[in-house]
């Protein structure tokens, strides 16, 4: 008995295996057909332009400034930039998609043209994502683009999950604005 567990065993660790190379297409495929019909919705593009029109003119100190901020209110009784970004409509809009996701969707969040956090399902653990993959790789490319990022064990969930970003367009001018960001889990997709 013993003797046949082992010899199944590499044969589990291979399926397991395959699975797990299946999950980022299949969650990209997701992204594509549940998330992307409301990814343009006009109160999301709207909460974008009206971000961008803030920072615009933003300086890199300012923008350390307020990730620094940020950073220093997760889990502070004090958070006026996190109450503000997670009180907007679009934060509600983005929690209301997580909870109807069956337990797909983990999170959600938008980015400006900066990389700022325009709204959030759920706090992130910083204000400022242009200095990484999830803008640089989506919103820094232009149009179209799609990055899905590597499924990872999250220690918080005690599950895998993978990201997956979209740069997003305005519809009325076909300029990119900004990107999302959706954390999947990524065992709904195995």
């Amino acid at each position: 008995m013993l003797r046949t567990l082992l010899l199944s065993a590499p044969l589990v660790v291979a399926a397991s295996l395959a699975h797990a190379v299946d999950a980022p297409p299949a969650m990209k495929a997701f992204v594509d057909s549940e998330v992307m019909g409301w990814a343009q919705d006009a109160q999301v593009i709207d909460a974008i332009n009206a971000q961008n029109t803030q920072t615009a003119g933003a300086s890199a100190a300012q923008i350390e400034e307020w990730d620094t901020q940020w950073r220093g209110e997760v889990g502070a009784d004090s958070q006026p930039l996190i109450s503000d970004v997670m009180g907007r409509p679009l934060s509600v809009f983005l929690g209301e998609q997580v909870a109807a996701s069956g337990g797909r969707i983990t999170e959600i969040f938008v980015m400006d043209a900066m990389g700022l956090n325009v709204a959030a399902s759920d706090v992130t653990s910083d204000y400022w994502q242009g200095d990484e993959d999830k803008h640089a790789k989506t919103y820094g490319v232009g149009a179209g683009a799609v990055f899905v990022d590597e499924v990872e064990f999250d220690e918080s969930t005690q599950s895998y999950q993978g990201q997956v970003s979209v740069a997003l367009t305005d519809p009325a001018t076909g300029e990119v604005i900004g990107a999302m960001t959706i954390g999947l889990n990524a065992e709904a997709f195995f």
